[in-house]
Formats: structure tokens, C-alpha cells, sequence
């Protein structure tokens, strides 16, 4: 039995409630003989804390996280604190303290879910978007002065290091040799962006040369989300900037059906830190407390987070029990279905019930 810690932050909103749905299902198949056993701490940081104490997570919070093996997070915002203080308050200190660079988006169309493009089934739509998670749009460069007057000036600087970028790129050309297709749209803004986007597309290039049985395109950004609409089979690995890849991948979860099914994993791929799997559908306070968030995210989630730890057999049994619920029709109603979050949690505890599980 291989025993892992894993820190769960639930935060805000629905947060608490997909992951409780998640840790339930992850105690299930554990419980089930997957394999593994998981030692969960709760922390309860988040906008509620904030309130409380003036600040989301303590000065030493990433000391607390250092000794995890993983790390689940639920989502974070409230509607009466800025986002930019809660988002830097709590989730970008974790993703910049632990070097989690390589944020990883899978985006599929599961069983039994419609997607808003007509005619797509599942199959037709199986994309991994490689998001560069450390730097670029949201390296916190910049700043604020003559606050106040009319002349006020505001700089937001996105940094671009060759570093950087040429790691984001060996990851994402790495990820799409590993997929059947073995191809990779990198995503770019250089006809504007004159600096630090045609230094993303030289990196991209010479990389190129390391994976020669990787065949590989490049994308503007605003003609990407036309692609990804009009010809989503075109489309396999994606990789982009940090902002770029933020707003690609929440249109890829639209058109998937819905951002309650979106996982997400902040990666470090040295593994010199505990990395951190998440949904990406956000705290959603107008659904808050009413039963029918999807757990799903949460689910797909927890399967990366096994996934990471090296239970891959595990990982695809609880994928495998997500899709028989879904295509049951059991959905919550963001998937036009009616069915509460504690419907769908038990209906994939059954499933797993019922499952061939590895040794």
C-alpha cells in the first residue's frame, strides 16, 4: 500500500463542496484496494480567513505544503474582495512559490455530454493545452504610480525569459510526443507583440529541432479561437502564455460542455515541490450552498493528482467511472441535466464499486 500526504485547500465558494465530493470519491477507490492509501490535511485558507485575520493562507503556508506529496485545491474569490487580492492572496503564491510552471488543461468531451458545436461527439475533441504558469502575463511586474491624479500610470509587464519559455516548450513538445497524434500548435502573438512574443517563437523553433517525430504549427492567438471552433479536429497539443492559455483553455472547456467538467494540474516537473490539481470552474458564489455544483472537474482533478503519484492504473479506473455516469445521464444542470452534486459523488462511488481495480 503506498501511502501518499495530500494537503486539501478547499477555499471558497463551491470549493468545499467539489472537493468533499472529490476526497470522498479518492476514499472510495482507495478503499476499494486501488493501491494506495491517502493521508489528507485540511487547511482552511481562503476569503474567509481573510476576513478574520487579513490574510488568506499564513506567512509560513508554503512551509506547512513543502512535506506534501499533492496538493487539492477548490477554488478562490468572494464576491466582496477584489479577485486580484484573493487570487494573489493564496493561489499564485502556491503556483510561484513551487516553481508549478507547466499548468496542464486536458479537455475531451465525455460520454453522454453535448457539446454547443454542433455535430462534435466524443473523439472529435481531444485536446491537452500546455499553459506556461510561472512568468509571462502574470509574472506581478509593474506597478502603480501618481495614484489618484490624472496622470496616473498603471504597468503591467509580461516577463518572457528564455529560461522559461524554453522549459514550457521542451514540457509541451515532450507531452504531445507522448500522444498518438504527436503534434503541437504553439499559440503566439508575435505580429503585435514584437519582444517577448518573437522570442517565444525563436525558442519554439529551435526546440522544434529536439522532437524531429513531433510535427508542430503556429497559431495567433486570436485566430486560434477561431480554429478551435470551426476546425477543432485540427487540433491536438496546445501550448501558450500564461494569459493567452488562461482564456484558450476556458473556451476549450465551453465548447467540452461545460466549465464544471475543466481539471487542471500546476505542475513542477522536476518534482522538487508538491505540485497542485484543481478545477478550473472558479468559486461560482451564485450556485453556492444549492447541491448542484459539478463534481466532476474535481474528479477529473483528483485523476491527474493519481496520475502524478504514479497510480496510473487508479487514475484511469476513476476516469473510467466518471464516463459510465455520464453517459448514464446522470449531470448536474450546467450539463442540462438535473441531478445534484451528491447524486453525481454517489452515483461514481457506485461505479467504483462495481470496478476491476489493479492490484
Amino acid at each position: 500500500m503506498r501511502p501518499y500526504r495530500i494537503a486539501a485547500i478547499p477555499a471558497d465558494g463551491i470549493g468545499p463542496e467539489v472537493i468533499a465530493a472529490g476526497l470522498e470519491v479518492l476514499d472510495a477507490l482507495a478503499s476499494r484496494g486501488g493501491g494506495f492509501s491517502l493521508e489528507v490535511t485540511q487547511f482552511d485558507w481562503g476569503s474567509a480567513r481573510y476576513r478574520r485575520l487579513g490574510a488568506l493562507m499564513p506567512e509560513d503556508g508554503l512551509a506547512q505544503l513543502r512535506g506534501m506529496d499533492a496538493i487539492y485545491f477548490g477554488a478562490v474569490g468572494a464576491p466582496d474582495i477584489p479577485d486580484h487580492v484573493t487570487l494573489w492572496g493564496l493561489r499564485l503564491p502556491i503556483c510561484q512559490g513551487f516553481d508549478q510552471y507547466a499548468n496542464v488543461r486536458p479537455t475531451r468531451i465525455l460520454p453522454g455530454v453535448t457539446s454547443p458545436l454542433a455535430g462534435l461527439t466524443p473523439g472529435d475533441l481531444d485536446w491537452v493545452i500546455v499553459r506556461e504558469n510561472s512568468e509571462g502575463e502574470y509574472a506581478g511586474n509593474g506597478g502603480r504610480t501618481h495614484r489618484g491624479l490624472p496622470e496616473e500610470v498603471a504597468t503591467e509587464v509580461a516577463i518572457f525569459t528564455r529560461a522559461g519559455v524554453a522549459r514550457i516548450m521542451r514540457f509541451a513538445f515532450a507531452l504531445a510526443q507522448s500522444r498518438p497524434r504527436q503534434h503541437l500548435t504553439v499559440v503566439t502573438k508575435s505580429n503585435a507583440q514584437r519582444f517577448g512574443m518573437v522570442l517565444w517563437d525563436e525558442i519554439a523553433a529551435a526546440v522544434a529541432s529536439e522532437f524531429p517525430d513531433v510535427t508542430w504549427d503556429k497559431e495567433l492567438v486570436d485566430a486560434m479561437t477561431t480554429r478551435m471552433v470551426r476546425r477543432p479536429r485540427s487540433i491536438d497539443t496546445v501550448v501558450a502564455t500564461n494569459l493567452h492559455a488562461d482564456i484558450l483553455s476556458d473556451l476549450a472547456a465551453a465548447l467540452a460542455g461545460s466549465l464544471g467538467i475543466a481539471p487542471t494540474g500546476n505542475i513542477d516537473p522536476e518534482r522538487r515541490f508538491p505540485s497542485m490539481f484543481e478545477p478550473i470552474h472558479g468559486s461560482a458564489f451564485d450556485i453556492t450552498g444549492k447541491g448542484i455544483a459539478n463534481p466532476v472537474a474535481s474528479f477529473w482533478s483528483a485523476a491527474m493528482m493519481l496520475e502524478h503519484l504514479g497510480e496510473k492504473a487508479a487514475a484511469r479506473v476513476l476516469m473510467t467511472a466518471v464516463e459510465q455516469v455520464t453517459a448514464s445521464g446522470i449531470r448536474t444542470p450546467d450539463l442540462g441535466g438535473r441531478a445534484t452534486t451528491r447524486e453525481v459523488t454517489r452515483a461514481v462511488v457506485d461505479a467504483l464499486a462495481g470496478a476491476n481495480l489493479p492490484p
